[in-house]
């Protein structure tokens, strides 16, 4: 009896409480190598806006506890395999509705800055980025384009 909740238990987490948890790629005042650093001049720049889902990381959690109070409640009705049968549905169901309502994603409205930007080896590179109220580009203002392990940034030359 115990083996077949424990089985029923598993496959309810398994199926709804699977997540993937982006991290980001460094924090902030973390130290991190630098690939390498090129100069340039801005050509052009952009304020730009884009909408990101953020996702709720405590619903695999919230599934949970709604499948193990529907299996509770399911479990006080029946008798038997019927009883069983109970257990099973209360804990769907109340995976379900944990799954459902506890589901607090919301949309953050990020604010970027896209640059053209000439570099001193004759290149151009297109970098956006977030927008930093402290640092603002304007046209011809003289930059350095650091990049990092799979990610670029653009400051003010110093």
């Amino acid at each position: 009896m115990l083996k077949h909740h424990l089985i029923v238990f598993t496959v309810i987490c398994l199926f709804f409480g699977t997540q993937s948890v982006f991290a980001a790629p460094y924090d902030r005042n973390q130290a991190v190598p630098v690939e390498k650093v090129e100069f340039g001049q801005v050509v052009s720049v952009r304020n730009i806006t884009q909408k990101q889902l953020v996702e709720d990381r405590n619903t695999g959690w919230k599934t949970f506890g709604g499948a193990l109070i529907g299996g509770v409640i399911g479990h006080q009705f029946g008798g038997g395999s019927g009883q069983d049968v109970a257990t099973v549905l209360g804990a769907l169901l109340g995976a379900r509705v944990g799954n459902t309502y506890g589901d607090s994603s919301y949309y953050q409205e990020l604010k970027l800055v896209e640059m053209m930007i000439a570099l001193d080896t004759g290149e151009q590179v297109m970098v956006i980025q977030d927008l930093d109220p402290g640092m603002i580009f304007n046209v011809n203002d003289e930059v350095r384009v650091v990049y990092l392990q799979g990610f670029v940034r653009v400051d003010r030359q110093m």
